[in-house]
C-alpha cells in the first residue's frame, strides 16, 4: 500500500514538473501559410479561459484548481489574484470562464463561472461578478449572480461559457451534469442556455418567463455540455458548441425556446459504443438539428471569430480548440454555413483548452496541461 502510494506521489510530481509542448521552430504548415507560435507563458495548472483588458494591459487567465492570474503587457505573470471564490476542483469541475462587463472601463466588473459545491457531495454551475481593483491584485465584493439548480453533478459536465450580447444580455452556456434527462427538464438548469442581465436578473422576454414549471433563466435547452460559446461579429448571433457522447460534437446557433435534441437526438453513442437509451434518432420532430456536427469527436472547447485586420486570409473564419482532436480547428464560413474545415497544430500535440483573438489581431491559445502554456499564433503568409 505505501509503494503504491509513494509511486502515485513520484508520478504525479513527474507530471507537474515535465516541460512544457516544444513549440516546432520552423513553424507549422496550413493551407494559408506558415504558423508560427510564440509561447508567452508556461506553468499554468489546467488553463481554461483568458480575458484581454482595454487599452493592452494585458489579459486574465483562470486556472481550473482555482486561481485567476493576470498575464502583464511584457509575459510576466502575476501571483493569484485574491477575492476568488472557492471552487469545486474535482473532475472537470473548477474555475472555469473569465468574461468582463461591457462597461469594463466605467465599472471594472469581471466575471466568473466555476463549479459550486452542493449537499451531498454534488456541485453545480454558478456565475458572480467582482470589480477588479486599480491594481489587479484583488477581487473586490464577489457577488454570485446565478446558480446552477438542482446541484446535480459529481465532477462533469459543467459546461461552461459566459457572452455578453450587443444588447448587455449575458448569456451562460451550462452543461447537464451528465445527468442526460435533465437537459430536456424545464423545471431544471442542466443542459441550458441562459440568457441574464448583467445583475442575474431575468430578462422580461426570456422565452419561458410565466410558463409554470419552468425556469424563467431558460433561452435554450436540450444540449449536453457546452465548452464553447461566442458572439458572431457580423450577425450578433449567439453561437456555442457542445461535445457529444462517442461522436456527435456539435455547433448550434441557440434560438429562443427551442430544444436542441440532447439525448433524444444524438449523431453518438456511449462511450462503451452501445446505443443512448433515450434517443430516438439523429433527428428528432420538434427539436433542433445541429448547426454543424463531427461523426468523430474532436472534442471541442472554446471558440473565437476572426474580425481582424492583421491576417487577411482567416477573416470571417471560426477557431475552435479540440481536446481529443489535439488541434485547433479552423473553419471557412459563407454567412452561417461552414464549407471548409482544416486542422492547425497537430504536430504541436497539445490540448487546446480555448483561443482567443486578441486586441493586436493576434490569436491567443491556451494548452489543458498541468503545465499549461498560453501561446500566440501568427501567420506567415504564402
Amino acid at each position: 500500500m505505501l509503494r503504491t502510494r509513494i509511486l502515485a506521489i513520484l508520478g504525479l510530481v513527474g507530471v507537474l514538473l515535465m516541460p512544457p509542448t516544444a513549440v516546432q521552430a520552423g513553424g507549422y504548415p496550413s493551407e494559408q501559410g506558415v504558423l508560427q507560435l510564440r509561447p508567452l507563458v508556461t506553468g499554468l495548472e489546467h488553463p481554461w479561459s483568458m480575458a484581454f483588458l482595454p487599452d493592452r494591459q494585458g489579459l486574465l487567465v483562470t486556472e481550473r484548481p482555482g486561481r485567476l492570474r493576470l498575464v502583464d503587457p511584457q509575459g510576466g505573470l502575476s501571483e493569484p489574484i485574491g477575492g476568488v471564490p472557492a471552487v469545486y476542483a474535482r473532475g472537470q469541475g473548477g474555475l472555469l470562464d473569465v468574461a468582463l462587463s461591457p462597461e469594463f472601463a466605467q465599472d471594472r466588473l469581471v466575471y466568473l463561472s466555476y463549479a459550486e459545491a452542493g449537499d451531498g457531495g454534488r456541485a453545480g454551475t454558478a456565475v458572480g461578478r467582482a470589480r477588479l481593483s486599480l491594481d489587479k491584485r484583488k477581487l473586490e465584493g464577489f457577488q454570485v449572480i446565478f446558480r446552477q439548480l438542482p446541484k446535480l453533478s459529481s465532477g462533469a459536465h459543467f459546461g461552461s461559457r459566459l457572452v455578453f450580447d450587443r444588447d448587455g444580455y449575458l448569456f451562460v452556456a451550462l452543461g447537464e451534469n451528465n445527468q442526460r434527462s435533465t437537459a430536456q427538464d424545464l423545471d431544471k438548469l442542466q443542459g441550458k442556455v441562459v440568457r441574464l442581465h448583467p445583475d442575474g436578473q431575468v430578462p422580461r422576454d426570456n422565452p419561458f418567463v410565466g410558463q409554470p414549471g419552468a425556469r424563467a433563466e431558460i433561452w435554450s435547452y436540450g444540449h449536453r455540455n457546452q465548452q464553447g460559446a461566442a458572439l458572431n461579429p457580423w450577425t450578433g448571433q449567439l453561437w456555442t458548441h457542445e461535445h457529444g457522447p462517442r461522436g456527435g460534437d456539435e455547433i448550434n446557433i441557440p434560438q429562443a425556446g427551442k430544444n436542441y435534441g440532447w439525448p433524444l437526438a444524438t449523431h453518438g453513442v456511449n462511450y462503451s459504443f452501445l446505443p443512448i437509451p433515450e434517443a430516438r434518432g439523429k433527428t428528432v420532430a420538434g427539436t433542433e438539428p445541429p448547426h454543424y456536427v463531427w461523426k468523430k469527436s474532436p472534442a471541442i472547447s472554446g471558440m473565437a471569430f476572426y474580425d481582424g485586420e492583421r491576417f487577411p486570409a482567416w477573416r470571417g473564419n471560426l477557431f475552435i480548440g479540440a481536446l481529443a482532436g489535439r488541434a485547433l480547428i479552423r473553419l471557412e464560413l459563407r454567412g452561417d454555413q461552414v464549407v471548409h474545415e482544416e486542422r492547425l497544430l497537430e504536430p504541436l500535440d497539445a490540448r487546446i483548452r480555448d483561443v482567443r483573438q486578441g486586441p493586436d489581431g493576434y490569436l491567443y491559445v491556451l494548452t489543458d496541461a498541468a503545465n499549461g502554456q498560453l501561446l500566440r499564433l501568427e501567420l506567415r503568409p504564402k
